[in-house]
């Protein structure tokens, strides 16, 4: 889907960009079952306190409830459209099952309107959207949306673009690439969708200004030497100084830019085969 680049009418416009079929997509409205209120929440937990930075505002949206899991295995669904969702980057896809029950689903690349698709415990013809066992996919197959434990929601390969590839089989265990390069052990009962998440072309995307990045939900951000010393590790001293420490800190003290931060005892490890290249 190709990116519109507009003329320079005004200094926003002047480095914006957008996908052509944004607007075509935006005018449908979703299936009214299949949407619930989105609470904000600002970045702030139950207590009210900050746990994630910069985040508030933003636009009002509808959350459409998407069918990650995709239980109903063996019962053909046929794709009614293709929408955008305003909660993610990839788009969906209403589906049709053979039952009459509509599901939302999060749309492969390629996949188009009428097409039919099915997810099962079995092995399945090798067609966008089909979901099964990664032990049915062949190797060197590109997959997303995967389960990291079987039966559990599948966390893993959910962004627009971002696919998996399939390197090894062996022992009940299948071997993966994800797309940061990381190559990680899966159980061969984890179930996985065929092919590429859609809409690809949003990392190009030139916001142009900061209006539209609040639209989306983020606050400014300020870095640290430009604040007090009582507010940040490397604050203090007249205009932009160098943090004037041996290595760069988060607010709170700790290392940063360099440390690994995932915990050395997590049981996980053993699944972990290569780490990610930086």
């Amino acid at each position: 889907m190709p990116i519109i680049r507009y003329q320079p009418t005004s200094p926003g416009r002047r480095l914006s960009s957008v996908l052509r079929h944004r607007k075509a997509l935006i005018s449908r409205e979703p299936v009214k079952r299949l949407t619930v209120g989105l609470r904000k929440r600002a970045g702030r937990n139950q207590q009210g306190k900050i746990t994630v930075r910069h985040r508030g505002g933003g636009e009002k949206r509808l959350y459409r409830v998407i069918d990650f899991v995709r239980e109903k295995l063996d019962i053909p669904a046929k794709v009614t459209s293709i929408e955008y969702d305003p909660n993610r980057s990839a788009l969906i896809a209403l589906v049709t099952y053979a039952d009459g029950e509509k599901r939302y689903i999060l749309a492969p690349e390629s996949l188009s309107t009428g097409a039919t698709i099915i997810a099962s415990a079995k092995r399945v013809e090798l067609n966008y959207g089909n979901r099964t066992q990664l032990t049915h996919i062949p190797i060197g197959t590109a997959i997303h949306l995967i389960e990291l434990m079987p039966g559990e929601e599948p966390t893993v390969v959910r962004s627009a673009g971002a696919a998996a590839t399939i390197l090894a089989h062996e022992q009940g265990y299948t071997d993966v690439r994800l797309p940061s390069g990381e190559v990680r052990r899966f159980s061969s009962r984890s179930f996985a969708t065929i092919g590429t998440v859609s809409n690809p072309e949003w990392k190009n995307i030139r916001w142009g200004k900061a209006g539209r990045i609040r639209h989306l939900g983020f606050r400014p951000t300020v870095v640290g030497k430009a604040m007090n010393p009582v507010d940040h590790p490397h604050g203090g001293g007249e205009g932009h100084n160098p943090i004037g420490l041996k290595h760069p800190k988060t607010p709170w003290g700790k290392p940063a830019l360099g440390p690994k931060t995932r915990d050395p005892k997590k049981r996980s490890w053993k699944f972990i085969l290569e780490r990610r290249k930086k």
